[in-house]
C-alpha cells in the first residue's frame, strides 16, 4: 500500500529554515523522503550557518540560496534558478518571519513596515512566483506559518498580529483562487517554540513568570 505522508520525488523550498521551526520541518520532510530541500536566507553568512545546521543533522538532499525574500525581483529571479539547478518546486513553505516586541504607541512606521514586509507580504511575492508552475502542472502546495496571532491579539506586538492575521485570509484567498487547478494552501499556526525568535519570552520575570503565559490572559505586570 502506497504511503499517503510520501514525499519521494518532491522539491520542497521553505523560506529562512536555517535554523527554527523551518528548519525542524525540513528535517520532517526528509524523514518523509523529500527529494531536495531548498532554503534561502537574508546574507551569505546566515545561508552558511544554515548548510552548517543540515550538515550536522546529516541531511545532504539541500540546496541554499541567498535572497531576500520582501524583494520580488530577487525571488522571481531564485524561482527560475531552483527551476534550472533543482526541478519544479512541488512544495513552498512560507517560513520566514521576524517580530519586533514594541509598543505600537511607540513603533515607527518603518519598523511597523518591516514587519508587514517580511510577514505578509513576502509569502505572497514567493507564492505568486511559484503558482504559475504549478497551475501549469496542476499540481502544488503551499504552507504557511501563522501563528495564535493569526487569531489573537496581545501587547507590543501589533505588527506582527497584524501581519499574521492577513497570513491567514492570504492562504484563505489562494485557496479560493487556485483550488481549481489542484494547488493546495494550508497555514499552521503554531504556538510557542523553542527558537532564537522566542528566546526573550522565556526568561523568568521577577516576579517569577513567563512573558510566555497565554495570551488571552492579561501579561503579569512587574
Amino acid at each position: 500500500m502506497n504511503n499517503p505522508f510520501s514525499l519521494e520525488g518532491k522539491n520542497a523550498w521553505i523560506t529562512g529554515a536555517s535554523y527554527g521551526i523551518g528548519f525542524n520541518i525540513a528535517k520532517a520532510f526528509v524523514g518523509a523522503g523529500i527529494k531536495t530541500i531548498i532554503f534561502n536566507d537574508i546574507n551569505e553568512a546566515a545561508l552558511e550557518r544554515g548548510l552548517a545546521n543540515y550538515k550536522e543533522a546529516g541531511i545532504t538532499n539541500v540546496k541554499g540560496y541567498v535572497c531576500d525574500v520582501t524583494d520580488e525581483v530577487a525571488v522571481k529571479a531564485l524561482v527560475e534558478k531552483i527551476h534550472q539547478e533543482v526541478g519544479q518546486i512541488d512544495i513552498l513553505v512560507n517560513n520566514a518571519g521576524i517580530i519586533k516586541r514594541i509598543p505600537m504607541h511607540e513603533m515607527k512606521r518603518s519598523e511597523f513596515q518591516q514587519v508587514i514586509d517580511v510577514d505578509l507580504v513576502a509569502p505572497f511575492i514567493c507564492s505568486a512566483a511559484v503558482v504559475p508552475e504549478m497551475m501549469e502542472r496542476r499540481e502544488g502546495k503551499i504552507i504557511n506559518i501563522c501563528s495564535m496571532m493569526s487569531e489573537l491579539g496581545r501587547e507590543t506586538v501589533s505588527a506582527y498580529a497584524a501581519a499574521k492575521g492577513g497570513l491567514k485570509m492570504l492562504t484563505r484567498n489562494i485557496c479560493s483562487e487556485y483550488g481549481e487547478y489542484n494547488i493546495q494552501c494550508n497555514g499552521i499556526g503554531p504556538g510557542y517554540i523553542a527558537t532564537p525568535q522566542t528566546a526573550p519570552l522565556r526568561e523568568r520575570q521577577p516576579d517569577g513568570s513567563h512573558l510566555c503565559q497565554d495570551p488571552r490572559r492579561p501579561l503579569a505586570r512587574t
